[in-house]
C-alpha cells in the first residue's frame, strides 16, 4: 500500500479511501506478483473469525471438511462446456514441472514439459467430483456433503485488495443428492446461512435471491446469491450457491444405485464465500477515522489503555489495568493490554480507532482517584465514564449495543437507498447520482433488455429477490409484461 498515514475522505475519493483503510488498519499490502496481496497478521486475524465462525456454522448442517489438490488436468475442465467457457480466460497454466541453472540464474527446461498441462485451481468442482465419482455407489453414500478451506487462482487484470485479486481465500461447499429437490434445499439452505452470518455477525444487512440466466455460475442451473450495498451505492455479491442439477454429474460419470438397483446421475451444488467479505466489512461500517469492526467479528474486541505521568503512577496504574485484563478476558476474550511505553498514549489511540477496535478503555492516575475508567466505543467515538465496579457489567453490555447500532446504520442506508423505478428516464437518473443505490424493477427475462441496459447504464442485474411480493408490471426497457422485479445496480 502507499504510505500516507493521513485517510482520504470517503466524499472526495472512496476509491483512494478504502485503499487507505486497507493500509492504515494493517490489513493488507500488495505483493510483488502482480495482482496478489500479503494480508497482514491483523487482516488475517479477521479472517481467522470468519473462518471460526463459519467452519462452525458449516459443521453444524452436516458437512465435514476435506482437501482437494491445488492442480487440475487441463482435460478435467473439458468435461463441462459451460464451465471451462466460463473460466478459460482466467485460468493460470503449468506447462512444465522443472527448471535448470544458467549463467544468468535459472530458466524453464525444455525437457521437462509436461504430458498434460495443469490448471491452478479457479474453482475446484471438476477435481472434487473426480473423486466423488469414486466414492459414490449406492444411495447409501447420499448426501455427500463435503466442504473444503482453500486459495484458489483467478487471473484478473484489474485487481483491488480484498475484493478482487488474482489469488485469494474461500471456502467451497460440494454436495451430491440423490433428487433435485434436495440438492434445491441444500442451496438456498447455504445462501440463508450466509446471509445470516452477515446479519448477525458482520451487522451487514444483504439481499438474498437468485441471479439471471446470464449471471449465474459457469455450469449451474440456478444460482443464488447475497448482494450487499455498499457505502458508494455500489451492490457487492458477497456469496453464491449454485444449484448445479446433474451437468457435471454426466461430465464425471457420478452415479448411484437407487433403492431399486437402477443407476442414476445425482444432484449436486455448490457454494462458497471468501475474503471479498473483507471488503464487505471494511466498506460498510467504516468511516473517515479507519476501521469500524462489529465486536461480534472483531479478533480484538477491547484494548485497554494504561496512561501514566511517571513511574510512580505508572505501576498503579498499571496493577489495575492486569487485574482488569485478567477479569476481563475470562469474561469475554480478545482482549488486548497495549503496554507500549514509546508511544504517546495519542498515537496509541489513534492506531486503535484505525484499526476499528470496538472499545477502548483508558485508565489514567485521576481515573483510579475517581474510581472510574473512560469507555470510547469505535461507532460513535464517544466517551462514557463508568465506576471501576460495574466496568465488568458495562464492556458487556456496551458491546451488544454496538453490534445493533451498527446494523440498524447499515439496514438504515440500504432502506434509504433502495428504490423502487418503473420509468427508464427515472431509471437512469438514479444511476447518475452519486449514491445510485438498489433500483427494484420490472424485467421481462430477456438477455437482450439486460445487456443493453448493462450497456447503456452500467448497471447489471443482481438477483431476483426471494421476499418479494407478487405483483405485475412491464418491463423497465421494453414494456412486455412481467411478473416479477429484479434489483438492478452498479456493482464491484
Amino acid at each position: 500500500m502507499s504510505g500516507k498515514k493521513q485517510i482520504t475522505k470517503r466524499s472526495e475519493n472512496y476509491s483512494d479511501w478504502y485503499l487507505d483503510i486497507v493500509h492504515v488498519a494493517d490489513l493488507a499490502d500488495y505483493s510483488d506478483v502482480r495482482g496478489c496481496m500479503v494480508i497482514r497478521p491483523y487482516g488475517y486475524a479477521i479472517w481467522e473469525k470468519f473462518q471460526e465462525i463459519l467452519n462452525k456454522k458449516i459443521k453444524e448442517t452436516g458437512h465435514k471438511n476435506a482437501y482437494f489438490p491445488l492442480f487440475i488436468p487441463k482435460s478435467y475442465l473439458s468435461k463441462e462446456a459451460e464451465h471451462i467457457e466460463g473460466f478459460a480466460k482466467e485460468c493460470a497454466v503449468v506447462t512444465h514441472h522443472r527448471l535448470k541453472a544458467t549463467e544468468n540464474g535459472v530458466e524453464v527446461d525444455p525437457d521437462a514439459k509436461l504430458p498434460e498441462e495443469l490448471i491452478v485451481r479457479p474453482t475446484s468442482e471438476t477435481i472434487i467430483y473426480a473423486s466423488f465419482a469414486k466414492w459414490i455407489n449406492s444411495w447409501r453414500d447420499l448426501p455427500l456433503l463435503i466442504n473444503q478451506w482453500a486459495n484458489v487462482v483467478r487471473w484478473e487484470m484489474r485487481t483491488r485488495p480484498f475484493l478482487r485479486t488474482t489469488e485469494f481465500l474461500w471456502q467451497e461447499g460440494h454436495t451430491a443428492h440423490m433428487t433435485s429437490e434436495e440438492a434445491e434445499e441444500e442451496a438456498k439452505k447455504m445462501i440463508n446461512v450466509y446471509a445470516d452470518f452477515c446479519r448477525d455477525y458482520l451487522a451487514s444487512p444483504v439481499i438474498t435471491g437468485q441471479k439471471s440466466e446470464s449471471e449465474k455460475f459457469a455450469g449451474a442451473m440456478h444460482t443464488y446469491t447475497i448482494e450487499g450495498l455498499m457505502q458508494d451505492g455500489k451492490a457487492l455479491q458477497s456469496g453464491t450457491s449454485h444449484h448445479l442439477g446433474q451437468n457435471f454429474a454426466k461430465g464425471f460419470d457420478v452415479k448411484f444405485s437407487n433403492k431399486e438397483g437402477q443407476l442414476e446421475y445425482v444432484w449436486q451444488t455448490s457454494w462458497g464465500v471468501s475474503t471479498r467479505l473483507m471488503g464487505q466489512l471494511i466498506m460498510t461500517h467504516s468511516d473517515d477515522n479507519g476501521l469500524v469492526l462489529p465486536p461480534n467479528i472483531a479478533p480484538i474486541k477491547v484494548v485497554i489503555l494504561p496512561i501514566w505521568k511517571d513511574e510512580e503512577s505508572k505501576n498503579k496504574v498499571m496493577d489495575f489495568a492486569n487485574e482488569l485484563f485478567d477479569n476481563l478476558g475470562d469474561l469475554i476474550g480478545d482482549i488486548e493490554l497495549d503496554k507500549r511505553d514509546y508511544l504517546s498514549f495519542g498515537e496509541k489511540s489513534f492506531e486503535w480507532e484505525k484499526k476499528g477496535v470496538p472499545i477502548r478503555v483508558e485508565i489514567g492516575p485521576r481515573d483510579l482517584e475517581n474510581n472510574s475508567v473512560v469507555l470510547v466505543r469505535r461507532d460513535k467515538l464517544e466517551k462514557v465514564t463508568v465506576n471501576i465496579n460495574e466496568v465488568k457489567v458495562e464492556i458487556p453490555k456496551l458491546l451488544v449495543e454496538i453490534q445493533r447500532n451498527l446494523l440498524e446504520k447499515a439496514t438504515e442506508f440500504v432502506k434509504n437507498n433502495s428504490h423502487v423505478i418503473d420509468d427508464y428516464d427515472q431509471f437512469k437518473r438514479q444511476l447518475d447520482k452519486e449514491i445510485p443505490g438498489f433500483i427494484y424493477s420490472f424485467w421481462c427475462g430477456s438477455k437482450d433488455c439486460e445487456e443493453k441496459i448493462k450497456v447503456e447504464t452500467k448497471a447489471t442485474t443482481r438477483c431476483i429477490p426471494f421476499d418479494q411480493k407478487e405483483e405485475s408490471g412491464n418491463c423497465i426497457l421494453c414494456g412486455e409484461k412481467s411478473n416479477k422485479r429484479i434489483i438492478f445496480a452498479k456493482a464491484y
